[in-house]
């Protein structure tokens, strides 16, 4: 009788389903924090963004987010950009699942200084970031980016392009336009650069912008974004509207390329 229980049950093993194993290990959300280091920001605006990126991270909040999630921990990276082939992982793919783990990856952020670069190509870190998913060693239940900046793409491919390109690999946009009026070279602002970042910069399920007015309030804008993006609130898309204009034609996605043809005319450059 023993014997035959145990041919039954060599038989029937191949019948039960396998374990499921992932490509990484498991997150439920997989973030890149993109971070404008052009030269329209002054060192000290370089400074404040680094600061609020760190103290969003340890903020009770976010740690709350973190831990609250259906598996209890997220994966993130750091990314500093420019033009178009100006991309500084300044922290790479972490796992976050802990207070000390917040806190080394902010103190990361915090030691990691760099210098201001040239042109200004969301495009290039659209796509830059969109890469880096694929090889990073975690699968997410989602995929966020989360770009801020201070001005419209000028540099690389059309950021529409490359917004279509990260949306078409399942992978949502974030927008943090900074609209502070303080940058070193507002020559190249635009005024409307929420309308801007809500056109042709986000999209994906719940996209959203968050713009930026003051620089004493981005610590606070970027707590609030990271804890919607952790904590994966379906909110509708763009859930903070940039102030719609009417508008006989479409947004003009080129605005940025144009202002840089125009100022390159004026002074001759190559």
């Amino acid at each position: 009788m023993r014997a035959l229980v145990l041919i039954l049950s060599l038989a029937f093993a191949p019948l039960a389903a396998p374990a499921w194993e992932p490509d990484g290990q498991e997150v439920d959300l997989e973030l890149v924090l993109l971070v404008d280091v052009s030269r329209s920001m002054s060192p000290d605006e370089l400074e404040i963004q680094r600061r609020g990126y760190a103290e969003a991270l340890i903020s009770d909040e976010v740690v709350a987010a973190i831990r609250g999630g259906m598996i209890g921990r997220v994966a993130l990276s750091y990314v500093e950009w420019a033009g178009a082939q100006a991309q500084r992982t300044a922290v790479p793919w972490t796992l976050i699942e802990s207070r000390e783990d917040a806190a080394a990856f902010a103190a990361r952020i915090e030691g990691n200084a760099t210098a201001a670069m040239r042109r200004t190509s969301i495009s290039g870190a659209l796509l830059f970031a969109a890469e880096s998913f694929e090889e990073n060693g975690f699968s997410g239940l989602r995929r966020v980016i989360d770009v801020s900046g201070d001005g419209p793409n000028n540099a690389g491919r059309p950021v529409r392009l490359a917004r279509d390109t990260a949306l078409a690999r399942g992978i949502t946009i974030n927008g943090l336009p900074l609209m502070t009026d303080t940058g070193a070279l507002q020559v190249w602002d635009i005024p409307d650069l929420d309308t801007y970042y809500t056109e042709c910069v986000i999209g994906g399920p719940g996209a959203f912008v968050l713009p930026v007015r003051g620089w004493d309030a981005f610590a606070d804008a970027v707590r609030r974004k990271m804890v919607m993006e952790i904590a994966g609130d379906m909110q509708p898309a763009r859930l903070w509207r940039a102030q719609a204009r009417p508008r006989t034609q479409p947004y003009d996605c080129m605005v940025g390329e144009k202002i840089w043809e125009r100022y390159r005319r004026y002074w001759g450059a190559p």
